[in-house]
This record gives structure tokens, sequence and C-alpha cells, in this order.
């Protein structure tokens, strides 16, 4: 799909910011019709979604930010990253656009950030946000299911603070490697796009306390858990289904604990679908969107 292909440097030059307690915030908006926002996975940012945008914004309104301390935004070290913390961020840049009603689809990170979100619609019936559906690519949603990578285990450690500085671009071109579906694997090019995103604003030097997001989810299994039972608005999981984190075995459990559950299982795809088979992605989208007005 050519409309898609966009290089690095047009998306940031394409993008805005906007201001969050002094922090700049990177923001991509584009498109006509239903606002749809997309929130993106760790360590990436909302480059991830660059080879699908172009056609959803022909269909919707899409935005997507870069989450603190992740790709174009700014990256403060002395900052505490918690999931609430980037509600907090999202809601903001939707009050500011005023944004009250749309539709999500997320992945990784981005599924516990929209967890948070579901969480405080369900706990809070005059919540001010209308979440239309929600589709969720691979994320450890649920910790009992969620494999972390070895490095992503040493960085939760007091070791991450040293292992940061023999970070670089081949550490993630390994584990990237090992993520991806083995028909699927990403670019050099890509690598170097993810890195940059990645490292931009010294991004190294966060990364060991933007990780202890995984600690948080156990802290909040139950709430975050029920945060998707038990809200009612449509939602579909589309998930790549050989990715050790959180592939098919995790989409298992997602049938189990979620009532009529709507799961779409892409075989030789890892962890990041939406950069590994866009069309594909897209396809189950539309179904799901036409499911919804149906």
């Amino acid at each position: 799909m050519g409309k898609n292909n966009m290089q690095l440097q047009n998306w940031k030059d394409s993008g805005s910011y906007y201001t969050y307690k002094n922090y700049q915030i990177f923001y991509k908006e584009e498109g006509v019709g239903e606002p749809l926002i997309l929130v993106h996975g760790f360590p990436t940012s909302s480059w991830d979604w660059s080879k699908i945008w172009g056609t959803l914004a022909e269909k919707y309104s899409v935005y997507a930010i870069d989450m603190l301390g992740y790709g174009f935004s700014d990256k403060p070290s002395d900052f505490k990253y918690t999931i609430a913390s980037q509600v907090d961020i999202w809601e903001a840049f939707l009050k500011q656009k005023g944004i009250v009603s749309f539709h999500i689809l997320a992945h990784d990170y981005g599924d516990t950030v929209v967890q948070e979100m579901l969480a405080r619609l369900k706990e809070n019936p005059a919540y001010e946000f209308d979440i239309k559906s929600v589709c969720f690519l691979n994320g450890g949603m649920f910790p009992e299911t969620n494999f972390p990578t070895l490095t992503q285990k040493m960085l939760l450690t007091p070791f991450g603070a040293i292992l940061k500085h023999f970070m670089g671009r081949n550490t993630l071109a390994k584990n990237f490697k090992k993520i991806f579906g083995s028909d699927t694997q990403p670019s050099e090019q890509e690598i170097d796009d993810f890195w940059e995103t990645i490292a931009y604003n010294s991004g190294k030097n966060v990364i060991p306390k933007l990780i202890k997001y995984l600690k948080e989810r156990d802290t909040y299994k139950i709430r975050w858990r029920e945060a998707i039972q038990y809200t009612d608005m449509p939602k579909r999981l589309i998930d790549g289904a050989v990715d050790p984190i959180s592939g098919k075995h995790m989409a298992e459990f997602y049938k189990e604990i979620v009532p009529n559950a709507d799961v779409v299982l892409l075989d030789a795809i890892g962890h990041y679908p939406q950069t590994e088979a866009p069309n594909e992605v897209l396809h189950h989208y539309e179904e799901f969107r036409k499911i919804i007005i149906s």
C-alpha cells in the first residue's frame, strides 16, 4: 500500500507538539470521520502506526501521540513514569482537541494504558470520555500470560541503570528478531527507524524507568483485567500468534476470561502485527468496525 509508505523524518515533520505540565508531547493527526486514537507500545512510539496510518486516515480522524518518555516527546529523567500518568497525558490531549467520543486501536504497552482508561470508565459512570470500541494488538494485558524478554527482566533489576549504557541498535535488532515472525523480520531500515525514535532526546536514560510498568501490571492485575471483562463497548483482539511475549497463549487466556471474546489470530505473525502484516491488520480492523455498525 503505497499511501502508507512514509519516512521517519516526514513523520516527524508532519507532526506537532502540545504542552503538558511544561513537557512537550509530540502528536500526529490526520483524516476525517469519527475519531480513532492509536496508542503505541514499549519501547517505540507512534511511528509504529506508520504503515497503516494513511489508510486509516482516509476513513477516520486519526490521532496518535508519543507518550512521555517515548519517540519525539520529552524524556525527563526525574519524572515518575506510571500507566496512570500516561492516561492523564492522553486525557489532557483529548480535552485540548475537544474529543469526548472516540474509538481506540492499541498495541503492547498501549493495551495497558487503555486498560487503565477502561478501569476509570468502569469505576466512574460520569467519566467524561465515551469509548466507542477498543481493538487490541499483541500486549501483555495479563501478567499470567506475559513472558518478558531477558533484556526486559534485567532492566527491571538494579542492573538496569548500568545495562542501559550498553543498549544500542544491535541490542534492539537482536531482541526484535526474536519477537517478529520468521517470515516477517524487520528490515535494517526499520530497525534503524525504531532505534532512532528510542534514542531521541537521550531516550536510553529513561528505559529502566519506563519498564517499571511491568511491575504495575502485577499490582493492578485484577483491576485491569476486570476493566476488559466488565466494560460493554465492542472489543476485538488481533493477535500475532507466534509472538513469544504475548502470542497465541495470551489470546487463549483472553478467550477464556473475556465474555463473548472476539479474537483474530494471525498465524505466522509476531509481536508487531501493524508492522509485519499491515494489510491484514487493516482488513481485520475494518471488519470489526463493520460488525459494530451492523
